[in-house]
């Protein structure tokens, strides 16, 4: 009995080994997937306000996301209307303090703008975009 349960015990701490591993792996690759954003670079945190840095990142996501309610569209997208549907921006990934990437649909297209940004919190914040990847679900 006592040979049954050291091995249920051993088995039990080579599965939480697995386990430990597999975390310490999956916690790699989250922290180099989220190298190149705002939240993992402090030279570009600099830029901001660090006591209103969370305010001012949701001030900007913001002032991207109601340019999708213009009647033509998102103009940080420059296809304009496709198939009758205007481009609308769904997601922001800030990159750092003068990139963004933004992904956007427009009914069965759908791609990825790189945005420049200059932000000031006195002003709206000045947007340009870069380039644009167009992809279709074909």
């Amino acid at each position: 009995m006592m040979k049954s349960e050291e091995k249920k015990i051993e088995i039990a701490h080579k599965r939480i080994a697995i386990v430990r591993d597999s975390l310490k792996l999956a916690s790699k690759e989250l922290n180099d997937a989220k190298y190149f954003t705002l939240d993992y670079n402090n030279d570009a945190q600099e830029y901001f306000n660090f006591q209103t840095l969370d305010q001012d990142v949701d001030k900007i996501r913001e002032e991207i996301l109601a340019l999708n309610h213009l009647e033509t569209g998102n103009p940080l997208v420059p296809y304009g209307a496709m198939n009758g549907q205007k481009c609308i921006i769904n997601k922001v990934q800030f990159i750092n303090h003068r990139w963004i990437i933004a992904d956007f649909y427009s009914g069965e297209v759908h791609g990825e703008v790189l945005i420049k940004y200059f932000y000031d919190p006195a002003k709206p914040t000045n947007f340009s975009t870069i380039e644009t990847v167009l992809y279709s679900t074909h």
